[in-house]
């Protein structure tokens, strides 16, 4: 059982930036994804288990960063040059499996509100 503790939402102009985190009881592959409000929930950013790989949806690349610090068993996102259609829940997950199986655990969500 993975226990996951996002924070670090909050309301921010367009053009700003936003970091998140993720407290983990265990030491999983984690990933980001987030889900607007009339939107099915998708797939934001990525990072092994060990750090040293990372992917991310296209709609991010160049302005969101995944990264993981181990000691902490925490998992961040900092997200610059934010955007209105980046605004909804963003949730934290773990994936206990090899890559390609399920994430099986979630945190309960952190909402981001980016104002034009």
């Amino acid at each position: 059982q993975v226990h996951l503790v996002e924070s670090g939402g909050g309301l921010v102009q367009a053009g700003g930036s936003l970091r998140l985190s993720c407290a983990a009881s265990g030491r999983t592959a984690m990933g980001w994804f987030r889900q607007a409000p009339g939107k099915e929930r998708e797939f934001v950013a990525a990072i092994s288990w060990s750090g040293g790989s990372t992917s991310y949806a296209d709609s991010v690349k160049g302005r969101f960063t995944i990264s993981r610090d181990n000691a902490k068993n925490t998992v961040y996102l900092q997200m610059n040059s934010l955007k209105p259609e980046d605004t909804a829940v963003y949730y934290c997950a773990a994936r206990s499996g090899v890559v390609g199986t399920p994430y099986d655990y979630w945190g309960q969500g952190t909402q981001v509100t980016v104002s034009s």
